[in-house]
This record gives C-alpha cells, sequence and structure tokens, in this order.
C-alpha cells in the first residue's frame, strides 16, 4: 500500500519554487526523520513555508543481508526508480533518497528522469567545505556494503590511505554494526544501539577521526544520545541533507539530449531518417550516439488526400504524436515527412519542445551553401506543392520556386503513390524513370538546384548521369544533419541552460 503525505497544504508548485519528495521506504524511520527535519528548516525559514513536500513510502523488504559486503541491491534499485517516476509524474521536480546504499547506485536513474535528484553526498561535501574546511580526517559509521563500494572515498575527497577512517577496522567493530543495524531496522532505537554506536565511534575517534560522519541514515535519529557520548562532533546527515536541498536554486537535471520522431510518415522514410542521423553522428562507441523516442505511427491520416481532396485532417493525429514523444521527454521534434510540414504551424502552439522545421532547414541549407543559386526546382507530393508551405520559406528567402507542369507531377505521384512507385516498396524501375524525367523536366525549366520534397523520392535509385547533371537536395539528410547539431549544442551548453532547446 502506497502512503502519501504532503507536508504542506500548497499542493500546485509555486513560481520559483520547488515542489519536493522524499523517498521513504528505504529505511524503517529515515525517511522520516528526513521528512521532519525538513518542515523544520523550512519552518525556520518563512519564504520556504508554503513549498509542498511530498512523502512516498511502500513496503520495500530490503533483505536481511543489506549490511553485507555480499548484498545485491537490484531490487532497491527498482523501487528507488519507481518512486521517482511516480513522483515526476505528479509534478514533483526534486527529490531526495534518504539512502547511502541508493546513493550507490543512484547515477544509473538519475539520467533516466525529468526530475532533480539532490545527491546526499553533494549535501555533506558542501558542508564539510563550509563548517570545516581544515578538515583532514573523517570517521564514517555506515554498512560494509556502501564502506567496500568505495563512495565515501570518491565522492567526499578523503584518500583511504591517510584519511578516512572506516568502520569495521576490527572484527568486534563490525560485529557491533550488524548487530546495530539488526535492532535498530527492528525499532529497538535506544539503550544497547547507542551504546554500540558508541564504541564504533570511540574506535574511529582512537584512529584519528576527528569528525564522525553517519553512512546509515538511521544514525541521525538517535543523533542527541550519541553526541553526549562522543568526544568529537557527530554530523547530522539528514538535516545536513534538508537544509541543502530546501537552499539548492532551481537546476534542472543533466540529461542527454533526446530527439522525438514522428514515425510511419512513411515508415520506410522514418527509417532513412534514423539511418542518417546514425551516419552523420560523430561516435566511436554506442554511447555517443544520440537518444532517439520514435512514435511509429502508420495510421495518422494521408496528408496529400486532405490537402488536395476529401481525405481526414491529420493534424489531431499529428498532434498526438508530437504529445506523445513531449511526454516521453524529447527535447525536440523531427517530422521525415514533407507533406506534414503543412500542419506544423497548427499544432506547434500546443507543444512545449520545438519541431525542428524540415522546410526551413532546406533554403537556410541553399542559403549558406548554395549562395548563387536563385532558381529551386521542387520535386514533391501534390498536396506539398498545393499547399504552399515550400513557395512560402523559398519566395522570403528572394528564391524563385519552380515546381513541374500538370503532366510531370503526375509522373512524380506515380513515383511516389503508384502500384510501382515508392510507398508500395519498389525503389527503382518506373519510379526511377518517372523521377528522372521529373528532374529533367525542372533542369529545362532553369532550376538550379532541386529539393527532393517527398521524404520517399530520395529513396528511390537514380541514374548517375541524370545525379550529376543538376544537384538533388535530400531534405531528409539536411533534417537529419540539423538534429545532430542540436545534440551537440545542447551537450554543449553550461548547466543552467540544460533543458533548454533553441532553434535560432
Amino acid at each position: 500500500m502506497s502512503k502519501k503525505t504532503f507536508a504542506s497544504t500548497h499542493a500546485s508548485k509555486a513560481p520559483g519554487k520547488h515542489r519536493y519528495g522524499v523517498v521513504g521506504g528505504l529505511g524503517v524511520i529515515a525517511g522520516a526523520d528526513l521528512l521532519l527535519k525538513m518542515i523544520g528548516a523550512t519552518q525556520r525559514r518563512p519564504e520556504m513555508r508554503d513549498v509542498g513536500i511530498a512523502f512516498e513510502q511502500r513496503h520495500f523488504d530490503s533483505g536481511p543481508s543489506i549490511a553485507d559486503e555480499t548484498y545485491n541491491p537490484s531490487r532497491r534499485k527498482f523501487y528507488v526508480y519507481d518512486t521517482l517516476k511516480e513522483m515526476e509524474a505528479r509534478g514533483i521536480d526534486t527529490a531526495l533518497v534518504p539512502c547511502f546504499v541508493s546513493h550507490t547506485f543512484l547515477r544509473e536513474i538519475t539520467p533516466e528522469l525529468d526530475m532533480r535528484v539532490i545527491s546526499l553526498f553533494d549535501a555533506l561535501r558542501d558542508w564539510l567545505a563550509r563548517e570545516h574546511p581544515a578538515l583532514r580526517t573523517i570517521g564514517v559509521l555506515t554498512s560494509t556494503y556502501v564502506q567496500k563500494s568505495g563512495i565515501f572515498e570518491r565522492e567526499l575527497g578523503f584518500p583511504v590511505r591517510d584519511r578516512l577512517s572506516g568502520c569495521g577496522r576490527s572484527v568486534r567493530q563490525a560485529d557491533a554494526r550488524h548487530l546495530w543495524s539488526q535492532r535498530h531496522q527492528a525499532g529497538h532505537h535506544g539503550g544497547e544501539c547507542v551504546e554500540l554506536l558508541a564504541e564504533a565511534c570511540h574506535c574511529l575517534v582512537a584512529s584519528g577521526a576527528q569528525l564522525i560522519v553517519p553512512g546509515l541514515s538511521e544514525v541521525p535519529v538517535l543523533i542527541d544520545s550519541l553526541r553526549s557520548l562522543v568526544a568529537v562532533p557527530v554530523v547530522d546527515s539528514n538535516l545536513v541533507y534538508a537544509e541543502y536541498a530546501l537552499g539548492c536554486e532551481a537546476a534542472p537535471p543533466l540529461r542527454e539530449f533526446k530527439l522525438g520522431v514522428v514515425g510511419g510518415v512513411g515508415p520506410a522514410a522514418t527509417v532513412d531518417f534514423m539511418h542518417k542521423v546514425v551516419r552523420l553522428t560523430d561516435a566511436a562507441r554506442d554511447q555517443d550516439h544520440i537518444k532517439m523516442m520514435v512514435e511509429q505511427n502508420p495510421q495518422i491520416p494521408d496528408r496529400t488526400a486532405n490537402l488536395i481532396g476529401s481525405g481526414a485532417d491529420p493534424t489531431i493525429a499529428l498532434l498526438a504524436t508530437c504529445k506523445q514523444l513531449e511526454a516521453g521527454g524529447a527535447h525536440a521534434v523531427a517530422i521525415p515527412c514533407n507533406t506534414a510540414h503543412a500542419f506544423v504551424d497548427r499544432i506547434q502552439p500546443y507543444l512545449s519542445i520545438p519541431i525542428v522545421n524540415m522546410l526551413s532547414e532546406v533554403v537556410q541549407h541553399i542559403r549558406s551553401q548554395m549562395p548563387l543559386v536563385s532558381r529551386v526546382g521542387l520535386l514533391a507530393t501534390s498536396g506539398t506543392v498545393a499547399s504552399g508551405v515550400y513557395r512560402e520559406v523559398t519566395e522570403a528567402a528572394g528564391l524563385q520556386l519552380l515546381v513541374p507542369d500538370a503532366a510531370v507531377q503526375e509522373l512524380v505521384m506515380q513515383a511516389i503513390y503508384g502500384e510501382r512507385g515508392v510507398k508500395a516498396g519498389f525503389t527503382s524501375g518506373l519510379c526511377s524513370e518517372h523521377l528522372a524525367t521529373a528532374i529533367g523536366h525542372l533542369a529545362e525549366q532553369g532550376a538550379e538546384v532541386i529539393i527532393l520534397g517527398c521524404t520517399e523520392l530520395p529513396l528511390i535509385a537514380i541514374d548517375i548521369a541524370v545525379g550529376q547533371s543538376i544537384a538533388l537536395l535530400d531534405p531528409t539528410e539536411i533534417l537529419a544533419a540539423r538534429c545532430v547539431a542540436l545534440a551537440s549544442e545542447a551537450a554543449a551548453k553550461p548547466r543552467r541552460d540544460q533543458g533548454k532547446t533553441s532553434l535560432a
């Protein structure tokens, strides 16, 4: 059963403020302790009193071996990921995970989230730098699993050889920690538990520790009793975590650029577009390639049939597909279909992410790469031609657009939609002949470059002599190149600007 508690009655996110979520269930009382300390911290800061804090806790059995070196955290990973995704779906933008074991794998999870997850180690590092800048040696109370992971050394920068004193330097101390863990997890929070913790702290102090850092999120529950028994300061890591999170300025999560692709318009063109994105990406390994999310929806009504006849309006289907991509975390949308761009102006206002306009990119390419060109030919579906979308962008750029006459335009349509056309799976033969005729027709009219303005046309084999007689532009390739550039630009942006995609 899921327990959801809101520490503030202000459910909606106030402008400029976070809506926080605390992942509970990872320790019997650690999550609740953190929640109470966050609430207390907000009450001490008047400007934070209306901040929303959600607490999510479900039953989670970590198993009896959590204190062991051989502990397997797989189930814990799934629990943390599922809980964070549910929080994200409810509009929570900033999450806290009060669990040191979970922080050993948290970096595997955060790239898959659109919310910010505050690092407990960032909080500790910041606090230590401010409060104890000259500190040389710390003692850590933690489980064997966390200790062996080396996360404290990596995150806090205290090398084991001369600066980090770990729990577990003796069999007696390791046994004490394990016994404390068993009893504390069972709900015994006083007496012997405190004595066992104090004994471990004394060992650390004897080893030279100048300060004790709890590496078990339940330890701060006993912080007051423990401090009275230990000769050096003991950090309340939950309080440090809570105050750090509340003081963090807004920042989007660091996520890799994800491209959303409206697929199925047509299906072969979608595959061709993805192939070109992969080919144009400078990559030495799988991880260097761009994340792509494809919503393959061949049931989107035919764009040409709507523009030149009585076919169903594809606007809502296109918008719904784009919305799916938006909901899936895409930063920008590519539609590898020229004709569909007749509908882009209608749907863009209803999206919070940009559609990369293939037509505009083609014209910009002509202007930047072919500055002397003034007469541009267009081979496209009758719907694209009739819509005037290419004419608008070319004429706005000072270019003259040439299109085939009616008879040749029919050949173009046969090359695309005919029984032996490219949409029927043919890429040579009659469709190639029709396309060659259309190219020659526009060249005779004076076209200096020809746009293959249907994303299936570049799939048709062209006779080498025909292809060399005049420059042919592939809008799919130009669109793919722009999307690759967008991904590179996003990767180069400073942290504060990440999450913003501009097509300027």
